[in-house]
């Protein structure tokens, strides 16, 4: 493990902040309309989570669709919804955990196992999204998945990222707590 140059107490922080930067990325891969988007002008395609909108060469507004009429548009969102709520319940979970003067260790194990459920949950839904959407979507030009879509994904690596350290974080509890004489 990284030694902390502060005090530990202060850097214990990190994990609960790194979880608020993963629910800020989720509520912009939410709402955001770039999950997929036509790669050169003139556009004519523009999709979110929950709708698809195209656009066609003489007319100027765009014509959208929802996806919650095709059954893996309602699995995909639903996947990513799920994964974000536990994220959310991670975080708060996190927050107290670390905002105890003595950290109680013996559910941080479980943080990490849910934030790993959270995940599958987020790669499910990004997984059925574009392969779905581009077999039942008619589409012209060149699209790309867009900043959303990335949003999303970096959601879901932080979320990794995060379990994996707090599976392992009982492991140095006594550094942590500050219960070991440092080497210098």
């Amino acid at each position: 493990m990284v030694i902390c140059t502060l005090a530990c107490w202060r850097c214990r922080w990190l994990l609960p902040l790194l979880l608020g930067l993963a629910i800020i990325l989720g509520i912009i891969a939410l709402s955001g309309r770039g999950w997929l988007e036509s790669e050169s002008a003139p556009y004519q395609h523009q999709a979110s989570l929950w709708e698809s909108c195209t656009r066609w060469a003489p007319s100027p507004s765009w014509v959208c669709q929802s996806l919650m009429d095709y059954s893996w548009g309602r699995a995909a969102a639903a996947t990513y919804l799920v994964g974000f709520v536990i994220l959310v319940i991670c975080f708060a979970l996190a927050v107290i955990a670390f905002s105890v003067d003595i950290l109680r260790f013996n559910f941080v194990r479980g943080i990490g196992g849910l934030l790993f459920v959270a995940a599958i949950f987020q790669i499910i839904c990004l997984v059925i999204y574009p392969v779905k959407f581009t077999e039942d979507i008619e589409m012209m030009g060149a699209n790309m998945f867009s900043w959303a879509y990335g949003f999303g994904w970096a959601s879901t690596i932080i979320l990794i990222g995060c379990g994996f350290f707090f599976c392992c974080l009982p492991n140095w509890e006594d550094e942590v707590l500050g219960n070991i004489k440092p080497a210098y």
